[in-house]
């Protein structure tokens, strides 16, 4: 199989793109050049598909031969013509949308064999790369569901991918997407069979019993229990294919921002490991943060590239955080290539909650992007109308970067999001200089005690209350500005059928609850279409899994924001960096976006919410759209000198892909909008010179 990418950052052939993210090293890299920083006035949109789903599209398209594979915002695979964006062929279900998002696809060939792999809720499809048909020896018809693998007490839990798997030899090792609350399905890494579908080796992020890291869970059985869930690899993995070692970044363990039910650091929870691809066994590891209370799981896959140190070059793997941190090591021995301190953070103030006395916190790179100790009254934003309030919050809310989640309010800087995006970081792996984007875009997070929650009347509205209220909040009316719709009104845009499609499933990134029994969602779905006839008090079965309720409860997604929507701290609001991990120092930040409005004024560029990351060429230019503003622009990576930029047909929250045919460059990106409030799209694109 051809790869962009390989485990050596000195490979010369980064000319396609037949892999996530550039390839197996996640690098975002190319060397194809005929795009110059001399001949951008020339570049033109030369060819556009319109998708037959309208919205959100987070893929990074591949390129194999002269085929472009990607994902629409309904989960329908499709398959163009790279050159031309003439549709070739389509798959999947024609008359159901899916409410989710894909980053793309995986490709596998051996001879005449190729195919494409992509996930649709919990299960694992293999379709034939040339028809799009699937593939009718690998599991039940071509498909297989990934809970196989799992312990049979989590296999009818919420699961699903939005990140394609990695090919390593005959094997698809899957990233995984689980629930974050109480009686999650744990995030085991599981590696398939790409002919079969049958699983060949599971590494278990929750330990069982016997296993190394189960004393970190303060109860050794914590998994066969399974109320405490996830650990999971959400975001992809890297692969040196020369050693075989697969890095794996892991996620928070569930529920996020309530430790009471697992004290101890839980390990293999927010860390990077290093696993044996042939056999999933462990080689080292290192966490990023000890009993994770904020949700601060690594957003991206980590990239492999070579560093120069004391003049020796070292094959190294740099992971970007959410905290605005980038931890680099030695890729063969975890060694890390800065120091890192331990450093001590407060202790929680609930009661019952205990936080890990310290964090790691490297001494370089600086962060990428500020941090809430930063953040004084001189930081409100000039543009605020009222900054009265705003101080008033600043003034009382702890901004302590580890500060645990407590009754009180604490500032959130980096936000949930980072920080780093799921877009990740690009890498020059042949002179070690890492390009990665970072929003700034100031949260509260706080809790509540549930007992603060009026008593439920019915078992639809304590469904309710115990999944729902984080997000849409009791009010039913959801938080718009935060991204969480309001679902007061549901009867007059969505049916019965629907709500109960999503709430099994998921949406974007709502967790789906396939857990719940039809006894359940039939209450929830009366609940929020107002149908309960009588009010009754809650019986036995109102005490599962999905009914209960910890001590305390986070109070939602709340951004901090001034009384125009835009974020209540001065600019930037959005950001890009070049650093060279060499020495650890920036060659350059610049801002990276806008605010319309404020454009309009004359204000000076404010930078702005991006989700996709960049793409960069040796010849010296980096390509990145991403940004809630809705252009593509084109930087010079030495300098982050703006060289180009063009207004998309709608916001693209997705990593561009770079590609040849018939020896013409294009670069391809999807265009979904929707996301932050942005117009929704539909568009697939590429750009050539012209």
């Amino acid at each position: 199989m051809g790869c962009a990418d390989t485990s050596s950052p000195n490979n010369k052939h980064h000319r396609s793109w037949e892999v996530y993210l550039g390839g197996p090293g996640r690098n975002h890299y190319s060397t194809l050049s005929e795009i110059t920083p001399e001949n951008l006035h020339r570049l033109r949109m030369v060819w556009s598909y319109s998708a037959p789903d309208i919205g959100q599209m987070q893929m990074n398209p591949i390129v194999v031969d002269t085929i472009l594979y990607g994902v629409t915002s309904a989960l329908r695979v499709v398959a163009l013509h790279a050159a031309t964006g003439k549709e070739l062929w389509t798959f999947g279900d024609t008359l159901n949308a899916w409410h989710s998002t894909s980053r793309g696809v995986a490709y596998w060939e051996k001879g005449r064999d190729r195919r494409i792999f992509y996930t649709m809720g919990s299960e694992l499809f293999a379709l034939d790369a040339q028809t799009g048909k699937p593939i009718l020896t690998f599991g039940m018809d071509g498909k297989i569901d990934m809970r196989a693998g799992l312990p049979p007490n989590a296999r009818e839990k919420f699961l699903v991918s939005n990140t394609p798997g990695t090919i390593y030899k005959d094997l698809i090792i899957m990233p995984t997407r689980v629930s974050e609350n109480l009686g999650a399905a744990p995030g085991d890494i599981m590696a398939f069979s790409v002919l079969t579908g049958k699983p060949v080796w599971t590494f278990k992020t929750i330990p069982e019993e016997e296993q190394k890291g189960s004393q970190t869970w303060g109860d050794t059985q914590v998994r066969q229990k399974g109320l405490i869930g996830a650990a999971n690899s959400w975001a992809g993995m890297a692969l040196d294919e020369t050693t075989e070692t697969l890095f794996v970044p892991t996620g928070s363990a569930a529920p996020d921002f309530d430790g009471s039910q697992r004290p101890g650091s839980n390990l293999y929870a927010n860390c990077l490991l290093a696993l044996d691809a042939n056999k999933g066994t462990l080689k080292w590891h290192f966490q990023f943060t000890h009993h994770d209370l904020w949700d601060r799981d690594p957003p991206a896959p980590p990239n492999l590239l070579n560093v120069t140190r004391n003049g020796a070059q070292i094959a190294a793997v740099a992971q970007v955080t959410k905290q605005g941190y980038v931890f680099v090591f030695d890729r063969n021995t975890g060694e890390s290539l800065f120091e890192i301190k331990e450093t001590p953070v407060p202790n929680s103030t609930l009661e019952g909650q205990r936080a890990w006395p310290t964090q790691p916190i490297p001494t370089k790179p600086k962060p990428f992007a500020r941090l809430a100790k930063d953040i004084t009254v001189a930081a409100i934003s000039p543009y605020a109308e009222n900054p009265e309030d705003i101080a008033a919050i600043i003034e009382t809310s702890n901004k302590n970067e580890y500060a645990p989640p407590g009754l009180d309010p604490v500032l959130l800087l980096p936000g949930y999001d980072g920080g780093a995006e799921w877009g990740g970081a690009a890498a020059d792996p042949d002179d070690g200089i890492l390009y990665v984007n970072s929003n700034e875009m100031p949260w509260i997070l706080q809790m509540m005690q549930n007992t603060d929650l009026p008593e439920a009347k019915s078992l639809g509205e304590k469904l309710y209350q115990v999944n729902c209220t984080s997000c849409h909040q009791s009010n039913l009316k959801g938080m718009p500005q935060s991204g969480f719709p309001a679902i007061n009104a549901l009867p007059g845009y969505l049916t019965k059928a629907e709500t109960m499609s999503i709430i099994t499933n998921g949406k974007g990134m709502m967790p789906g609850f396939p857990e719940l029994t039809a006894k359940e969602t039939d209450a929830l779905l009366q609940f929020l279409y107002r149908e309960e006839a009588t009010v009754h008090s809650i019986g036995a079965e109102a005490n599962s899994d999905s009914t209960q309720r910890p001590k305390y409860k986070h109070t939602g997604y709340h951004k901090f924001l001034d009384s125009k929507a835009l974020p209540a701290i001065s600019p930037p609001w959005g950001t890009l960096h070049a650093i060279d991990l060499n020495t650890g120092d920036y060659r350059w930040s610049v801002t990276l976006g806008d605010t319309p409005s404020l454009r309009a004024k004359g204000h000076p560029p404010t930078g702005c919410e991006n989700y996709g990351g960049p793409v960069v060429t040796q010849n010296g230019l980096l390509f990145i759209a991403g940004t809630k503003d809705g252009y593509f622009r084109i930087f010079n990576k030495h300098t982050g000198e703006l060289l180009w930029d063009y207004q998309l047909p709608a916001a693209s929250f997705a990593t561009p892909a770079m590609y040849q045919v018939n020896g013409k460059q294009y670069i391809a990106l999807a265009c979904g909008g929707e996301k932050l409030g942005t117009k929704p799209g539909n568009q697939i694109v590429a750009f050539a010179l012209e």
